[in-house]
C-alpha cells in the first residue's frame, strides 16, 4: 500500500517564463516535489524578491524528488509561435525528469498534446506548490541566463529589463537594432529592422 501511495504522489509541476521578452530562450521548468520534505515560502516566482527566490531554487533543487530545465530558442519560437514553442518547452521539461511523473500539472490554461495524464490550473503558480517550484526554477535560470547576455552586450541593459519590452529597452533595440539572440518574429522586433532599413535606404 506505501509503495502504490508513493506512485500516486508523484505529481510533477510545470511553469514557463520568458513568453513576453523579446530576446532569448523561453523557459520551463518541471518538479516533483518531496512529500516528506516540505519546502516553506514556495510562492508564484514573480511574488518573490531575487534574493528569496535564489535561496529557494537553491533548497528545491536540493530535496525535490525530480527536477529539470525545458527550453525553445528564439529560432524554434520564430519558427513554431511563442505558444506552441512554451508547449515544446514545457513538454522537454516533463520529458528530462529523473523520476516519471504519474500526473502533471501545469500553470495555465492549456497542456502540451503528450502523453501524460496532466490538467492546467490558471493561476497555479500561486496555488500549486509543485508549480510555484518550477516557476522559480525557471525564473533563476532565465534571469541567469539575462545577466550573461548583459555582460556580452551591456548597452542594452538586459540585466535591468530581462528582455522584456520596457520603453528603455525599445529606445535601445531601436537604436542598435537586434542581436542574433533576438526573436525575430515579435513585432516591435521586426519594427527595429524595418526601421534600420529604411534608415539604410535613405543613407
Amino acid at each position: 500500500m506505501s509503495q502504490l501511495k508513493e506512485m500516486i504522489q508523484l505529481i510533477a509541476g510545470v511553469d514557463e517564463v520568458g513568453r513576453g521578452p523579446l530576446v532569448g530562450d523561453v523557459v520551463t521548468a518541471a518538479v516533483i516535489l518531496d512529500p516528506q520534505h516540505t519546502i516553506v515560502g514556495l510562492a508564484d516566482s514573480k511574488k518573490l524578491s531575487e534574493k528569496k527566490r535564489n535561496v529557494l531554487a537553491a533548497e528545491i533543487k536540493q530535496y525535490a524528488l525530480a527536477w529539470s530545465i525545458g527550453r525553445a530558442s528564439p529560432q524554434e519560437i520564430d519558427q513554431l509561435n511563442i505558444l506552441h514553442a512554451t508547449m515544446l518547452a514545457m513538454t522537454r521539461a516533463v520529458n528530462g525528469l529523473s523520476v516519471q511523473p504519474t500526473h502533471v500539472m501545469v500553470d495555465g490554461n492549456r497542456c502540451p498534446k503528450w502523453d501524460y495524464s496532466s490538467e492546467a490550473i490558471v493561476k497555479g503558480d500561486g496555488l500549486i506548490a509543485a508549480i510555484s517550484a518550477a516557476s522559480i526554477i525557471a525564473k533563476v535560470t532565465r534571469d541567469k541566463e539575462m545577466l550573461v547576455l548583459d555582460q556580452q552586450y551591456p548597452e542594452y541593459g538586459f540585466a535591468k529589463h530581462k528582455g522584456y519590452p520596457t520603453p528603455y529597452h525599445l529606445a535601445k533595440l531601436a537604436e542598435l537594432g537586434p542581436l542574433p539572440q533576438y526573436r525575430m518574429s515579435f513585432k516591435p522586433v521586426q519594427q527595429s529592422l524595418a526601421m534600420r532599413d529604411g534608415q539604410l535606404a535613405g543613407s
